[in-house]
């Protein structure tokens, strides 16, 4: 570990370049630059509040907006990062550099973004609190720590899609599927009480939800800022903690190995 952090370190230079292009390059052209980073996210809560108010469902909007806006982090994070190799294809083939740094790369140009939604995000949750006569929990301190955790699994997702994309192009297609998919399995636009609620008696169901990295990370944002909600502590909520972590260690094995052949099949 020590030796990544010193290689990361001697391409540092590289590495902010990289950043800052890909921060450049995400709106190059578009009139409202980077307020599109905040605006997509709140363009997706109103329409998810608005067809969810057709079918007599009710959210906290404040709970739908902290979840669609964590959803766009991790959406980014892995589309970005899938399409980092490939799309660096000449780079990739002339210059010598940890290609590592390629997805970390689109991964920090992501948490920048996150962290602008976040900005955001507060004042419009806080206002949202203040009009039901609340205020943002004082654990709203702590959140930098889930985000910190939140970006290592981002960047776990992005190694593997990245060096995947490089050998089976088809992993572009099927990453879409499974984005569709996942995002309704996980909490973002609904809170995690309507499973429980739909779960009845089956006491079995909530801690196998919880084993969704989605599931945790959306749950504890919304447990640090929202006073009302509380995070679920299970063996299955354990285990969702701990398995993404096991799954960064995976996927830089996976990427360190997988990276050898890129210049051949690129």
């Amino acid at each position: 570990m020590i030796r990544v952090f010193s290689t990361l370190y001697t391409y540092h230079e590289l590495l902010f370049n990289l950043v800052m292009r890909d921060l450049r390059s995400r709106y190059r052209g578009s009139v409202l630059g980077l307020c599109w980073t905040v605006l997509t996210p709140l363009f997706m809560a109103g329409i998810y509040i608005f067809f969810l108010r057709l079918l007599r469902v009710r959210i906290p909007h404040e709970e739908l907006i902290i979840g669609v806006f964590a959803w766009q982090f991790t959406v980014q994070s892995i589309q970005s990062g899938m399409n980092s190799i490939t799309g660096n294809a000449n780079l990739v083939k002339k210059i010598y550099f940890p290609r590592m740094i390629i997805p970390l790369s689109v991964t920090l140009s992501a948490l920048i973004n996150y962290l602008l939604m976040w900005g955001v995000q507060l004042l419009v949750i806080s206002w949202l609190l203040h009009r039901q006569g609340v205020m943002l929990s004082g654990w709203t301190v702590w959140v930098p720590l889930v985000m910190a955790y939140h970006f290592l699994f981002n960047f776990a997702m992005a190694l593997l899609t990245a060096a995947s994309n490089v050998y089976f192009r088809d992993t572009q297609h099927l990453i879409g599927v499974f984005l569709s998919a996942w995002f309704f399995m996980s909490p973002i636009m609904y809170p995690l009480s309507l499973i429980e609620t739909l779960a009845g008696d089956a006491t079995w169901v909530q801690p196998l939800f919880m084993l969704n990295p989605m599931s945790v990370i959306v749950t504890a944002y919304r447990a640090l800022q929202i006073p009302d909600v509380a995070m679920p502590w299970s063996v299955g909520t354990a285990a969702g903690w701990i398995w993404p972590l096991l799954l960064v260690g995976a996927a830089f094995v996976i990427f360190q190995r997988a990276q050898r052949y890129f210049s051949d099949w690129l």
